[in-house]
């Protein structure tokens, strides 16, 4: 194996372990009181859904979770199509590089609209 292509291989190793090490790290300090038990004197509090509010709530994440997806799914697909005629125009002309940028920009607009959109019916739950 020539040199660079271990490089390649350390530091694609490295960086695995430290991603793992931070999901460990983060996964411990967060996840701590899922599985915590509580006393049997103590009093448990009881939600204050109802099962009518649980159904409204249900599919209002259901369309939360939908619309910030598609326009995640819609911005890529949009990103792909249009970078990849963008940087065939700036391989032509590198002159037209910012125009192109902006032509980026907007079709990752797609999931801020969808984003917001997510944000907005979660704020109605």
């Amino acid at each position: 194996m020539d040199e660079p292509a271990r490089r390649l291989k350390a530091t694609i190793t490295q960086s695995v372990v430290a991603l793992l090490t931070i999901l460990a790290i983060v996964g411990t300090l967060f996840c701590s009181n899922a599985f915590a038990q509580t006393a049997h004197d103590e009093p448990t509090v009881q939600p204050e859904v109802t099962q009518e509010m649980a159904g409204v709530m249900k599919f209002g994440l259901l369309a939360a979770a939908a619309a910030f997806g598609l326009g995640a799914i819609g911005a890529g697909f949009a990103i792909s199509h249009v970078g990849a005629a963008a940087m065939g125009a700036v391989a032509e002309k590198p002159q037209i590089a910012g125009q192109a940028l902006i032509f980026v920009a907007l079709a990752e607009g797609i999931v801020v609209f969808g984003f917001i959109t997510a944000l907005m019916i979660l704020g109605k739950l």
